[in-house]
């Protein structure tokens, strides 16, 4: 790897975590020695890239720092690609067209000899032939959620038991075929999944629920976590027993 391109990927390895990261890490990611990873560190604070940090300690990139954010890699722009080609099978209407626009613009953007990999990509995702039709508004929803706005729905579930309920909306979730609605619900006062083509009737509320969205995904992902720590500790040894 040449060196410029080493030191466009530390920034890039700083820039994906807010956490410290060690020159080992940072090593072992590009397959070169510390003392290299020390000596490109200490190039780059010299040109004036806000590293903070020491040898040991581990470093962070931190914010204001600015960069043309399409010097992308072929590997990154196929990951781009697939993803937006995934998203433009399943997303709502908004993000598909959303996907389908990133990736008529990341064609538009990488240098000339880039431009096939987003026009004949190598990568695919199957078509999604068993869609979910759905009429909710779901560019709202997701604009609800980055307010932090409660909604109110009418919830049929597969029992095809109706309940309606006040939920603080935090995370839409994509299935091969359906999506989930992920809140926090008042009625339940605890984390409740629903699917969306379930959900018969939708208020959209002014009113703002007192967390902000990311503490609330914080603090489901802890659950869930937690839950999965249970089950596996209740699930019983697959192991066979020593013959005797």
């Amino acid at each position: 790897m040449r060196p410029a391109d080493r030191l466009f990927q530390i920034i890039q390895i700083l820039r994906r975590t807010s956490k410290p990261i060690t020159a080992d890490a940072i090593a072992a990611e590009l397959e070169t020695s510390r003392r290299t990873v020390y000596r490109d560190i200490a190039t780059l604070m010299g040109q004036r890239v806000p590293i903070r940090g020491e040898a040991g300690f581990g470093y962070v990139l931190e914010g204001g720092f600015d960069m043309p954010p399409l010097m992308l890699t072929s590997d990154e722009i196929e990951a781009a690609v697939l993803g937006a080609q995934w998203v433009a099978g399943r997303g709502d209407p908004a993000l598909a067209r959303a996907a389908r626009d990133l990736v008529a613009k990341i064609a538009a953007t990488v240098p000339e000899k880039l431009r096939p990999i987003v026009l004949e990509p190598a990568v695919a995702v199957p078509p999604n032939w068993q869609g979910t039709v759905e009429t909710l508004d779901m560019a709202r929803i997701r604009a609800s959620i980055h307010a932090g706005r409660k909604l109110t729905i009418s919830y049929r579930d597969q029992q095809d038991a109706e309940s309606h309920r006040t939920i603080w909306p935090f995370l839409v979730g994509y299935r091969e075929t359906t999506r989930m609605l992920v809140a926090w619900c008042e009625t339940r006062n605890d984390f409740r999944m629903f699917r969306t083509d379930r959900v018969i009737a939708i208020d959209f509320s002014d009113e703002r629920y007192p967390s902000r969205p990311a503490q609330l995904r914080a603090r489901w992902h802890a659950a869930m976590r937690e839950r999965r720590a249970a089950f596996d500790a209740r699930r019983p040894d697959d192991g066979q027993s020593p013959a005797t």
